[in-house]
């Protein structure tokens, strides 16, 4: 069994990653993680922070001459702006003035901060906001690194792009090949169609202007996944429940989908469900795939010559799944904080005021994509050891 933790503040002085059960003799490259980190830094609607960090992975353990040894894999990756920070965000003990200075007492409508303080007690929202930033997702992404490299030696791609920011939407058919060269293509909105990669990026400089933030929605298949994982005997055995967890669980995303899931409810079953056919092995020839099932990896195992032409369900069935790329939609809501913030409520004076200002995105949809990898990637190589 796989597992992940991650450990860190925003403004603290790094951001520590454990992966423990990862099995040994597989190549790791320092490199190939730091690409990933690069995709999270990059992206129209990113805020200050990224001009401060450059993101880079140090791994500590866990691998040997450029290949895992089957021991717990640590990584760490230093915040530059911890410097800028100093007694704000301390280790030791501080004085009362500057323990009194450094609080924060108007928490965010749409934040963590107050649901925080009101589970701890805290009188600072600060102990909050730090551990529940987007930031933490860094960790993410580095661990993601080693998860992909893993699927790799099993043939398994990840790769997502942008389909909706705010009201535009995608509406064009798209391969899987688009998709993995949105980021060369397209790195500030990572769109596939590049007359709405315009009208997004337009949307998010108006945004900007307006001092209000934006939403959207990322939608990531992981390709080469093999019929048969995951298993429909238990709640918690589920693969498409395991993914909708660990997809949930990235900052600012409210929902999510298994392939086109939201209009599908809306559609009678016969419109829904992917019809099942069968190839004999002395046929070489495949129908022509409508979207969802691009090349003949997607059809399944040497052995299986069942095959969808749709993939209206989004590779999984009952939990399981069917040889069809795996689609998933995650929906992120608009940023918290507001650079003309919402009324909230002073922890401290119990008065009216400004929620706090923390420096922070106006749209985080292009770089979240890389996140919606990362946590997808644990899910199935979790499930293929």
């Amino acid at each position: 069994m796989i597992r992940l933790m991650t450990a860190g503040e925003s403004h603290g002085k790094g951001l520590t990653i454990i992966i423990d059960g990862m099995p040994a003799g597989i190549p790791i490259s320092q490199d190939f993680i730091n690409r990933e980190l690069e995709k999270r830094q990059v992206g129209a609607g990113s805020g200050g922070r990224q001009q401060v960090e450059k993101d880079e992975a140090e791994l500590l353990s866990g691998v040997r001459f450029g290949k895992s040894i089957g021991s717990p894999i640590s990584m760490i990756i230093w915040n530059k702006d911890h410097n800028n920070w100093g007694d704000k965000m301390s280790i030791e003990e501080q004085s009362d003035e500057i323990v009194e200075s450094a609080k924060v007492t108007q928490p965010r409508p749409g934040h963590a901060d107050l649901a925080g303080v009101q589970k701890h007690g805290f009188d600072d929202v600060r102990n909050v906001l730090e551990r529940a930033s987007a930031r933490e997702t860094a960790a993410r992404v580095a661990a993601g690194g080693i998860f992909k490299q893993y699927l790799l030696t099993k043939n398994i791609e990840i790769a997502s792009h942008t389909l909706q920011i705010g009201d535009i939407k995608v509406d064009s058919k798209y391969s899987f090949d688009y998709i993995k060269n949105t980021y060369e293509n397209d790195p500030e909105i990572r769109c596939v169609d590049p007359g709405k990669s315009r009208e997004m990026k337009q949307l998010i400089q108006r945004a900007r202007i307006d001092k209000d933030t934006l939403g959207g929605v990322v939608e990531t298949w992981a390709v080469g996944v093999p019929a048969g994982r995951g298993d429909y005997a238990q709640w918690d055995t589920k693969l498409d429940g395991q993914i909708a967890q660990a997809m949930m669980s990235i900052q600012s995303v409210k929902a999510v989908e298994i392939g086109p899931a939201i209009e599908n409810a809306g559609k009678y079953g016969s419109e829904v469900h992917d019809e099942i056919h069968y190839r004999h092995p002395e046929s070489s020839v495949i129908p022509d795939p409508d979207r969802g099932s691009m090349d003949s990896r997607f059809h399944g195992n040497d052995k299986d010559m069942y095959f969808r032409k749709t993939n209206r369900a989004g590779g999984i069935e009952g939990g399981v799944t069917n040889g069809m790329p795996i689609i998933v939609r995650v929906y992120h809501k608009p940023i918290s904080t507001l650079y003309k913030p919402l009324q909230t409520v002073d922890i401290k004076t119990k008065q009216s005021a400004d929620a706090t200002v923390e420096r922070s995105d106006i749209c985080v949809v292009p770089r979240a994509g890389v996140v919606s990898e990362a946590m997808l990637s644990f899910v199935l190589a979790r499930e293929m050891v």
